[in-house]
């Protein structure tokens, strides 16, 4: 009994040698790695850039008063319409102390200059009637009259102007009444009723009483990198997706490149400018962010394979042109000529048939 136990372990440990034996020596064998197929295609390959920026009002007016004082009434509100020479707010006046008794007192003294010119000239004209005077010394009378009284009415419109912002001789001109000096829509109207503001001067650039711009005229404004401004020209046309505007894409005309560039994140950028052509029927507002798609450079209908079948070497591109499945695969390295690149596909210029197949990326292992 003990022999057959002691034969049945050996065989038992036999068994398990060669089972290791048989593991290591098929683990040790080289691996046969089978590879994707790609046949070329023809396509036409575009190499693009992408500007970000927003799209906004080519012009945008900043309205402001001509005189100083207080909002007293409001006629438009952000989002209206409005013509050129329409009212947007009313301004009441408050006048400077010293300027208004400076102007009391001037009107005052006119008044009395007046009177005086007055009594003048009814003297004179009584001693003329009588053949007393010549002519000419009556008429000199009169004319000093004539000089008083339009002395005495600038004095009263200047008093007028500094009281109440307005002349009996100019009250469609009244400095009161703020004014758009555009047509177009109000962008914004940052002031309420009972803000004080104060008109533009040397040492202030005045308050703001509304935005104004023409909403049918818009641009896209954005920045393209240092090493892509080079390939971009004025004129090229651009396309346009509004990140607001869910799958709304528009055409612009590129009108500006920035001469300089300017350093942002340690990347050099240049500001483009392109004229925005907006649908009819697509309402876009003032700032809205927006991505500009510029083509580079085209290949239209090209032959082209996936940049990931290429290798390269030095200078050179490579491809590994398919041969034969059986029995197992092979290829045959091959020179070719490569030009544009979208970054997924690669046009190849020379050294392929359209009708050849290359080697892709690796499929799977298999064993024998």
């Amino acid at each position: 009994m003990k022999k057959i136990f002691r034969i049945v372990l050996l065989a038992l440990l036999g068994l398990v040698v060669v089972f290791t034996f048989v593991f290591l020596w098929k683990k040790s064998r080289p691996k046969e790695v089978v590879y994707e197929v790609v046949m070329p295609s023809v396509r036409t390959i575009e190499n693009k850039t992408v500007a970000t920026g927003t799209v906004e009002p080519r012009d945008e007016v900043l309205i402001k008063p001509q005189i100083n004082g207080i909002i007293s009434e409001l006629h438009k509100e952000a989002g209206q319409l409005i013509k050129s020479g329409e009212v947007i707010a009313q301004v009441k006046v408050i006048p400077e102390m010293s300027q208004l008794s400076d102007a009391e007192s001037n009107v005052r003294q006119q008044e009395i200059n007046l009177e005086y010119v007055q009594q003048v000239y009814d003297r004179q004209k009584t001693l003329y009637e009588q053949g007393v005077i010549a002519k000419e010394e009556f008429q000199k009378t009169a004319t000093d009259l004539t000089s008083q009284e339009e002395s005495l009415s600038q004095a009263r419109d200047r008093l007028s102007i500094i009281r109440d912002g307005i002349s009996k001789k100019s009250t469609s001109y009244s400095t009161t009444q703020v004014r758009s000096t555009i047509t177009g829509m109000i962008l914004d109207v940052p002031v309420k009723v009972g803000n004080s503001v104060i008109q533009s001067n040397t040492f202030n650039e005045g308050t703001t009483i509304a935005a104004i711009a023409d909403m049918g005229d818009m641009i896209f404004r954005g920045k393209v990198d240092e090493t892509d401004v080079g390939k971009v020209r004025e004129g090229m046309t651009i396309t346009l997706t509004v990140g607001a505007l869910e799958n709304v894409k528009f055409n612009a005309d590129l009108e500006y490149i920035s001469p300089k560039g300017v350093e942002e994140n340690g990347a050099i950028l240049f500001e483009i400018k392109a004229a925005a052509k907006i649908p009819k029927d697509v309402y876009v507002r003032a700032g809205y962010s927006a991505n500009a798609e510029i083509v580079l450079s085209r290949a239209d209908s090209v032959l082209s394979i996936p940049e990931g079948c290429l290798e390269f070497q030095n200078d050179s591109a490579f491809v590994q042109v398919f041969k034969t499945e059986t029995p197992k695969q092979e290829f045959e390295k091959r020179f070719v000529v490569v030009g544009l690149s979208d970054g997924i596909n690669m046009e190849i210029k020379a050294g392929l048939a359209e009708d050849e197949k290359v080697r892709g990326n690796e499929k799977m292992d298999k064993k024998n």
